[in-house]
């Protein structure tokens, strides 16, 4: 009698384990599936869109990141550009791969025949045509939208809304007498990944995309297929000229030269 109870107890505890295992494993599984669709995100707002703690959230992310599944990104503040980056997190190449691109190693492999049988020209007309519907809705969202930050902004948006998890930030670079003002439009995630890496020509063609969408030259400065953290495009915006300091005092110290005694 005592043997039977003690067996069921021991079951009814392996149970309850077992379903909190369960329970963990489903709540991480959100909170990995939010990273994908709002990162970069930070995990205050993880907590408020999901309504766990922070301290839950935490939880959470710390284990995913140990797993690495997500990893941390530093997105500088474009309000106030000052102050300590912010903690914002993303998935990593493993976690992109987790939650299932099955797919692409069957588009990959159709690709590579189709590349056989009908020459690069075909394969570069695949991934033209890839682009040609996400363009043309795009565009339709970009008209309106006056100054090329601005669009490049609204665009950024519009690939997070197809889950390239994208952001902006500005760019100022001193050259000489001007300084030049510029956007990096980033790229968190790829659906895309894999393909991309056995087949550039799908890089090249966003990048395409890009600069027709903004209406100036464009400059892919890395990309997660080969190999970087994030795709970011260079995006110029202008430049401002500024004099020197140095032809400022060369100018102030000739007019003294030249002041009657």
């Amino acid at each position: 009698m005592y043997s039977s109870n003690s067996e069921s107890a021991s079951g009814s505890t392996a149970a309850t384990v077992g379903a909190v295992g369960d329970t963990e494993e489903r709540t991480r599984d959100r909170v990995l599936y939010a990273v994908l669709e709002d990162g970069p995100v930070s995990a205050a707002e993880l907590g408020s869109k999901l309504g766990f703690t922070p301290a839950a959230v935490r939880r959470h992310l710390d284990a995913l990141s140990k797993s690495g599944l997500v990893e941390v990104k530093l997105v500088a503040n474009q309000k106030t550009g000052a102050g300590r980056p912010p903690r914002r997190y993303v998935l990593s190449h493993r976690g992109q791969t987790k939650l299932g691109n099955d797919y692409l190693e069957i588009a990959t492999d159709a690709l590579k025949m189709l590349g056989d049988a009908a020459g690069e020209d075909a394969i570069q007309k695949f991934a033209r045509n890839r682009f040609a519907s996400m363009e043309d809705r795009y565009a339709k969202a970009l008209a309106g939208v006056e100054g090329l930050e601005a669009r490049a902004e609204v665009l950024g948006n519009l690939l997070s809304a197809d889950g390239f998890v994208g952001y902006t930030r500005k760019v100022d670079t001193k050259v000489a007498t001007a300084l030049m003002h510029s956007v990096q439009l980033c790229q968190g995630h790829c659906p895309i990944q894999d393909l991309a890496r056995e087949f550039p020509v799908f890089c090249d063609m966003e990048t395409e995309m890009f600069a027709r969408l903004l209406g100036v030259d464009v400059r892919r400065l890395s990309t997660l297929a080969g190999g970087g953290h994030v795709c970011t495009t260079h995006i110029p915006v202008g430049r401002e000229k500024a004099p020197m300091r140095a032809e400022k005092r060369t100018r102030i110290q000739f007019t003294k030269q030249e002041r009657p005694r």
